[in-house]
């Protein structure tokens, strides 16, 4: 069997690798092809002693590590959604540590084989990689506001995010207050009731919220017939309703639609919104 037909299986996985370690597929097929080019013009250098689809990502890496290959798309341009996201925080870690935690958890090398490939130590790419997840656990955690005038469940709630290791900016108890603290500190993640202190609306405090940011929003409230008709405390105006409400108590079955749209809140950390499905079922009823 020629080279080339042991090499031609793993090209697939390889433009995979390369565009996770790239940031786009354009790019990452530029490295792959310089990559095939220098095996063809030089296929005696080619590792013989090891198996081909190692050999032929070490090729890669000593590629990716010296050569500046010019393509017309910049790495990451033009990602969107969880793409762009996933490409955003494995962007901000450091080269050696996104090789590790790629070919470990992506391409399923060994410890071995991917220190061979990045010439390091197998004790070393353990580091490696757990310098990267923690990073991305980093990056994932999320500054919190809390909307909530009932002081047992303010203190119920912060709890479970800070046990989480999020941060609350802080706890409001009116929608004045709410818009203030979120200027002063722009939250990642709002969690937010209907019924606040001094007769002002959560709705009202969120809505003043999004005209400012950008951010995600979990109404936990035993009222959702708030959310989903537009009814209001007097002397507000009506707004479209919004998508999804979750309601307290209840218990979500974990392939409902409900589930499945907390599970997408907060950005993408699955430990918060898990608790934030338990926190919605859990909450005492309210009273008006």
């Amino acid at each position: 069997m020629s080279l080339g037909q042991e090499l031609a299986p793993h090209l697939p996985f390889l433009r995979r690798y390369a565009r996770a370690l790239t940031g786009s597929q354009a790019h990452g097929d530029a490295f792959v092809r310089a990559t095939l080019e220098a095996i063809v013009a030089k296929p005696d250098e080619f590792p013989r002693d090891v198996d081909p689809r190692l050999g032929l990502y070490r090729t890669f890496h000593a590629i990716w590590s010296t050569a500046n290959v010019e393509e017309g798309e910049e790495p990451g341009q033009g990602l969107t959604g969880a793409e762009g996201i996933a490409h955003a925080r494995l962007s901000r870690i450091t080269p050696l540590s996104r090789q590790a935690l790629l070919l470990t958890s992506l391409e399923g090398f060994s410890s071995e084989d991917t220190a061979y490939l990045i010439g390091a130590a197998p004790q070393d790419v353990d580091n490696l990689v757990a310098e990267a997840l923690e990073e991305i656990e980093r990056q994932t955690l999320a500054d919190v506001l809390i909307i909530e005038d009932e002081p047992i469940i303010a203190m119920d709630i912060e709890t479970i995010v800070r046990d989480l290791g999020h941060n609350v900016t802080g706890v409001a108890v009116t929608r004045d207050e709410a818009v203030g603290q979120a200027r002063s500190n722009p939250p990642g993640l709002v969690l937010a009731d209907i019924q606040l202190a001094d007769d002002s609306s959560g709705i009202d405090a969120v809505k003043d919220i999004l005209a400012e940011f950008s951010v995600p929003v979990i109404f936990i409230t035993a009222f959702p017939e708030r959310l989903l008709t537009g009814t209001r405390p007097a002397r507000r105006s009506r707004r479209r309703s919004p998508r999804r409400c979750f309601s307290t108590p209840r218990q979500y079955p974990p392939h409902s639609p409900e589930h499945g749209s907390i599970r997408r809140v907060g950005r993408g950390n699955s430990d918060f919104v898990t608790r934030a499905k338990w926190l919605t079922r859990a909450t005492p009823t309210r009273r008006l």
